[in-house]
């Protein structure tokens, strides 16, 4: 049997119980949760050689459950490996983003679709709470862009992840939600490292009345009008996050 670490358990999922709680896990799943972590956050950029030692030393686990965790990422795309370079993050790409873009709106929209159908009361408490928790955090980041590693932007992150989760929480199927989150992580992972400039923040768009207006027709059940403001919503952050990238890159290449 593999030898298993006790943590403490990630924010409940939409339709678990709530609470603090702990959970054993493996140091292959330990170390799979946290390169995921960072490769979606950009703490390792795109394009970077994921060395053994290199990350035996970040996270103090050995070389096999590591490996493990890599050949777990390659999976996903989010780690790519060649014979001769081994493993590292896989390099942005503008049509790769656009593909994983729309093909989260063909599952997201499916599974919203089923989520508005079979949603009942809970649920929806449950939407409203996750609503209100996304703004709170909203406000505390917008006053505050100065620190990009703060506290407020990995709890944004967090809340942001639920509120979307929640729209779909009562969809009734488990491989639209895993797909989901999987489409989730390949999206983010260009998305976060655009949070950090300060042009993100700035560009005149109002996410918050976005997600006020997703909410608005989840609660009126009005499946058609929630499913293409969501596809909108998905595509202008990808608008937003083009233009972010491209102007970092147009900075690198002036020495700006």
């Amino acid at each position: 049997m593999k030898p298993r670490i006790k943590v403490v358990r990630p924010a409940a999922a939409p339709g678990e119980s709530h609470g603090a709680s702990y959970e054993e896990i493996t140091l292959a799943e330990q170390a799979h949760r946290m390169l995921r972590r960072d490769i979606i956050s950009g703490a390792i950029p795109a394009g970077q050689p994921l060395r053994l030692e290199y990350l035996k030393e970040r996270y103090g686990i050995s070389f096999s459950p590591l490996r493990e965790a890599l050949n777990r990422l390659h999976s996903e795309r989010l780690v790519i490996s060649t014979t001769s370079r081994g493993f590292r993050v896989a390099p942005f790409s503008e049509d790769e983003m656009w593909d994983a873009i729309e093909t989260r709106i063909v599952i997201d929209c499916e599974a919203l679709r089923r989520s508005l159908v079979r949603g009942d009361d809970e649920w929806e408490a449950r939407l409203v709470a996750s609503f209100h928790a996304l703004m709170l955090a909203t406000g505390r980041r917008i006053a505050d862009t100065s620190d990009p590693e703060c506290p407020d932007e990995i709890q944004l992150e967090e809340r942001h992840h639920d509120f979307h989760r929640s729209l779909m929480a009562a969809c009734g199927s488990r491989w639209l939600v895993d797909l989901s989150d999987q489409l989730y992580a390949q999206t983010e992972r260009y998305r976060q490292p655009s949070l950090r400039d300060r042009s993100y923040w700035n560009l005149e768009r109002d996410v918050g009345a976005e997600h006020r207006q997703l909410l608005d027709a989840a609660v009126a059940r009005d499946a058609g009008l929630a499913a293409g403001l969501l596809a909108r919503h998905y595509r202008e952050t990808g608008r937003i996050v083009r233009r972010v990238l491209a102007s970092a890159q147009s900075g690198a290449a002036t020495g700006d």
